[in-house]
């Protein structure tokens, strides 16, 4: 029987991505960042595509449908009202966006065939929370389940509660526009200085250094917060209705000041604000958990939306929610929407079964991006005339995990690049966690990052329970749990008058290099099934050093997207401190390569295809 294959898009707002699945089977996904090197690319994903069919070997004419993640008619509906409500208040807006959309956005379908070749066969779309909440439950482990979703804004939903079972999934209550837990942490992103939409992590990863001196504020003046979990915000404090911020001046005086200026001093201010929205965003999260428990009776509980990324209320939802088991979405952003149409799309309107095996998710790891063949890396490197040395598998490992036992950091490229934003131990960054000074070096020698910004650790599954307050599986780096007690060193006297950054070099573990200052750490958890080959070096590691841990950071600059290519992991190996770099069977070290070429011939000489 002739397969179905049915291409899932997302695309036109940020991070567009495209997913392939083939009689319900996910074959590939990408983001369209990862190919183009813009981050966060919101274009046609073409190159996405592209990949997506090649590696089927297929054409766009073999499609049997064409899935996108939202309604556009519905979410222009839902921009056109909301100008309208707060007329003239959002005239500049409407001037930059409306004909954006007149143009383009409302005559997608046309786009979409023409951008696939003209395609010709069916168009479908998926309401925003709707994808989500498939890519939530559909591919999950668990036969039924409670779904959650929480982001930004979809066409009118900014949350969802859903119930899925077998292949059906009904979304059975919603909040509305302009009420968006998202957007408030996003205000918060904003005022404290950092870029929306993609600093967000670093307001979760700057709140253990604050008190939480401002949540009475928040529930007092901006947020009315019920049980249920619902809320509504106090539109003055905001100016994302229809201008061109996130917060207004109402919002400034509340919280004692201006916004931070970008790249400025961060002060006690900026921490306790993010420590602020961080406990109210994870006070939401709980009670809407609750509440979709109550309304599903079920015990497992299935996360996506851009909230979904925040791991640390992941992690409370885990430990203190209501349900028994959780899934989270690995690429709970928009790019994951793609894949949630697309399998909303074979189950539903195909009518098609859904195949359950409990306690294995159909993910396939994540793992579901580009990879290189031998020759593809080897043809690469002979062309930029750079030393390497050839192994096995197994002597990679052994001498990889020597390297990292003598505190060298390594740039490890390996196999199918990841979907989602979270490298997986295919595109990272490997560092040794019991190092003292590998968070400095990595943040301001590699990543030209913000210096209190902590990394995640890798961890044998079979050895987690070891090493973190955590027994469960966590594969996509979506949980934050407590180190182990037994492991955690007690702060001096001396250290604990420390307050705000100066926290930040304090030893708290034997694991001084993915401790955050609050003893927690965010967890991968890595099996030799989805992922052999980082398995077995996380495995030697341990024999070489007594540790099944690693320190693993996404490979990629501050800026920039995760490197895809062997053009794009020699690139960033060459621009940074990183020692050595392992592109599959080739190993390179550092102190023997060749001089880096001045900017412009670097650019042309390594472009992507």
């Amino acid at each position: 029987m002739k397969p179905v294959y049915i291409l899932g898009l997302s695309a036109y707002y940020h991070d567009s991505a495209a997913c392939l699945v083939r009689d319900g089977e996910i074959v590939a996904a990408g983001q369209e960042e990862r190919f183009t090197r813009k981050k966060g690319d919101a274009s046609f994903p073409a190159h996405a595509v592209a990949f997506c069919l090649k590696q089927a070997g297929i054409s766009a004419a073999d499609l049997d449908a064409v899935a996108f993640y939202d309604k556009p008619l519905l979410k222009f509906e839902r921009i056109l009202e909301t100008y309208m409500g707060i007329a003239p208040a959002g005239i500049r807006q409407y001037l930059m966006a409306g004909p954006l959309w007149i143009k383009e956005k409302l005559f997608m379908e046309k786009d979409i065939r023409a951008e696939l070749g003209g395609y010709e066969g069916p168009v479908l779309y998926a309401e925003h929370h709707e994808s989500h909440a498939a890519s939530a439950f559909l591919p999950s482990p668990f036969e039924e389940a409670a779904v959650l979703t929480i982001d930004g804004v979809g066409e009118w939903a900014t949350a969802s509660i859903g119930h899925g079972k077998g292949n059906d999934l009904e979304l059975v209550r919603e909040l509305a526009w302009p009420d968006s837990l998202g957007l408030l942490y996003s205000a918060f992103t904003y005022y404290t200085g950092f870029k929306v939409n993609s600093g967000e992590y670093k307001v979760m990863g700057l709140a253990p250094y604050g008190q939480p001196t401002f949540v009475d504020k928040i529930y007092t003046h901006v947020m009315e917060l019920r049980e249920d979990g619902s809320f509504r915000l106090d539109q003055k404090y905001f100016d994302y209705l229809g201008g061109l911020t996130m917060t207004s001046p109402a919002f400034h005086d509340l919280f004692g000041g201006p916004p931070r200026e970008p790249e400025s001093k961060l002060t006690q201010r900026e921490m306790d604000l993010a420590r602020s929205v961080q406990v109210v965003c994870e006070e939401v999260m709980l009670r809407m958990a609750r509440t979709a428990h109550t309304m599903t009776g079920s015990d497992n509980l299935c996360l996506a939306g851009g909230v979904a990324l925040n791991c640390v209320g992941n992690g409370r939802l885990l430990r203190e929610g209501p349900f028994k088991h959780l899934w989270i979405q690995p690429a709970s952003g928009d790019a994951g929407g793609a894949l949630g149409a697309a399998l909303l799309a074979w189950h539903r309107h195909r009518g098609q079964p859904r195949v359950v095996t409990p306690g294995k998710d159909r993910m396939r790891g994540s793992y579901l991006g580009p990879s290189y063949t031998a020759d593809e890396t080897e043809t690469f490197l002979k062309s930029v005339n750079a030393p390497y040395e050839r192994l096995s598998r197994d002597a990679m490992t052994e001498k990889v995990a020597g390297i990292l036992a003598n505190e060298k950091i390594i740039g490890w490229m390996n196999g199918a690049m990841e979907f989602g934003p979270r490298s997986l131990g295919a595109r990272s960054i490997l560092g040794d966690p019991r190092s003292p000074k590998m968070q400095a070096q990595m943040n301001l020698k590699i990543k030209f990052r913000e210096s209190f910004r902590p990394f995640a650790p890798s961890v044998l599954r079979e050895r987690v329970a070891d090493y973190f307050e955590l027994d469960t599986d966590s594969p996509y780096m979506l949980l934050v749990a407590p180190v182990k007690k037994s492991r955690q060193i007690a702060m001096t006297h001396e250290a604990q008058k420390l307050w705000g950054i100066d926290q930040l070099n304090v030893v708290r573990s034997d694991m001084p290099a993915i401790t955050h200052i609050d003893y927690s750490a965010r967890v991968q958890t890595v099996t030799a099934d989805t992922n052999p080959a980082y398995h077995a070096l996380l495995s030697a590691f341990e024999r070489k050093t007594g540790c099944a841990v690693l320190v693993n950071t996404s490979f990629n600059v501050r800026g920039e997207p995760i490197v895809m290519s062997p053009a794009d992991a020699y690139r960033c190996f060459m621009r940074t401190h990183i020692d050595f770099l392992v592109i599959g069977e080739f190993l390179l070290d550092k102190t023997q390569q060749p001089p880096v070429p001045d900017d412009e011939s670097w650019k042309t000489e390594f472009q992507l295809d």
